[in-house]
């Protein structure tokens, strides 16, 4: 039996030759493995990298990892991070160390990355109707009787074609869903009405190859998202749970599965399934939070939670995007060599947080971020900002969903720049 599975896909992460498929990296390192790479633990701003390059703060990461672990024992929650967010098999791996139950992820190319490295939980956030991938996940769950696989369904037609793709495969084992309920008239994806969730129920348990193992949603998707509005929403989620274990639908081999939570709510989620009565059957009250692993200078600064619940700890802003001043044509003007390929710009432009000369760190005073190019982002620069061709600047970043994308290989630094680790992606 394998110990750690996916031990042996991290270990090639390691084996892996660093070129010229990688921003950033020094140009000197092409040839080294990645391992031999980390081994050097060379400097960020002295030993070679190239702008622009994207950095992970190790101590911050670390400090997130922890934070969230404590957070979700603490409110008696289970914790399935959701993996889109990073793509980082690596990242997979310490979220689970830190006490995950498995991994949320939204696509199937997702679900094969994570079985490809181990992955043995996952919880997919969309209805699976793709009879290729169907076929994929049913050899799956038969080679591996220790592979858990939950995904929502949203109607009777979606069951139906979920049915028929696994009963021409021949599955041996069922396939565990939830019952997606919208979060409301105009919401994304999800059934809309608790009728209609009975009705997709009824589906189910008429489906060879299905199993009804609970309930799900996204409270994100709320509309007009208050405090009030979101916990009504996750009450008629919770009470929905309630009306369908009365009935024994429910079929689940581990418990009766209760699922919510992104990164903006998850305080509500903590409240509201505090409050689920004794069922049938144990309860997994399972979050699915994952911009938390880096957080943000910009959009989840200004959402997350803990804004207010202070007295539970703070996230902290993991990622920073190092570029270098190319161009000073104007004093109110300058141009660094970052732009819409290297930095998040989907919710917020980057922010311009320090600048770097010679060895030494100072605050980006005076210096905005306004636009950005495919390969530049445009600086407006005031009588109070310092700075002239060759600085380094700093950006803090807006989105870690759009930031992970667009770095295939990412350092993680020490606060004094020395690189510890590196951090393969796979979008």
């Amino acid at each position: 039996m394998v110990l750690d599975p996916g031990s042996e896909a991290r270990a090639q992460l390691t084996a892996e030759r660093v070129d010229h498929r990688f921003k950033g990296l020094p140009p000197d390192a092409e040839g080294l493995t990645v391992g031999e790479l980390a081994a050097q633990r060379r400097n960020l701003f002295t030993d070679g990298f190239t702008t622009p390059v994207l950095a992970l703060c190790a101590e911050r990461l670390e400090h997130n990892l922890r934070l969230m672990e404590t957070y979700t024992a603490r409110h008696g929650l289970a914790f399935a991070p959701h993996g889109k967010t990073s793509m980082a098999p690596q990242l997979f791996h310490r979220q689970i160390e830190r006490g995950a139950w498995g991994i949320t992820l939204a696509v199937p190319h997702q679900v094969r990355v994570a079985r490809a490295f181990g992955i043995r939980r996952i919880f997919l956030a969309n209805e699976l109707v793709d009879a290729a991938a169907l076929r994929w996940v049913a050899a799956q769950l038969d080679a591996d009787p220790e592979f858990r696989f939950v995904c929502y369904v949203d109607s009777v037609r979606g069951v139906e074609l979920m049915d028929a793709a696994l009963t021409a495969s021949n599955a041996s084992r069922p396939v565990d869903v939830v019952v997606e309920l919208a979060a409301g008239e105009g919401a994304r994806t999800g059934v809309r009405t608790e009728a209609e969730c009975a009705a997709v129920a009824d589906a189910v348990a008429d489906a060879r190859g299905l199993r009804l193992a609970g309930v799900a949603g996204y409270e994100g998707e709320v509309p007009r998202a208050d405090p009030e509005r979101v916990r009504a929403w996750l009450r008629r989620l919770v009470a929905l749970a309630v009306d369908f274990d009365k009935a024994g639908r429910f079929a689940g081999p581990d418990g009766i599965v209760v699922s919510a939570g992104g990164s903006a709510w998850f305080d509500a989620v903590a409240d509201v399934f505090a409050e689920i009565p004794e069922l049938s059957a144990p309860v997994l009250k399972l979050l699915r939070s994952g911009a938390y692993v880096s957080h943000d200078d910009g959009h989840y600064r200004e959402l997350t939670p803990f804004n207010r619940v202070p007295e539970e700890g703070a996230l902290e802003p993991a990622f920073r995007l190092w570029a270098q001043v190319v161009s000073r044509p104007s004093p109110d003007q300058a141009f660094v060599n970052a732009g819409k390929r290297d930095a998040a710009y989907d919710l917020d432009l980057p922010f311009a947080q320090v600048v770097r000369r010679d060895g030494a760190e100072r605050p980006a005073t005076g210096i905005s971020v306004t636009a950005l190019s495919d390969q530049h982002a445009w600086l407006r620069t005031t009588g109070e900002a310092d700075l002239e061709v060759g600085d380094w600047v700093g950006l803090g970043l807006s989105h870690p969903c759009t930031s992970f994308d667009k770095w295939t290989l990412i350092p993680v630094a020490e606060a004094d720049g020395t690189v510890v680790d590196y951090i393969r992606t796979f979008f």
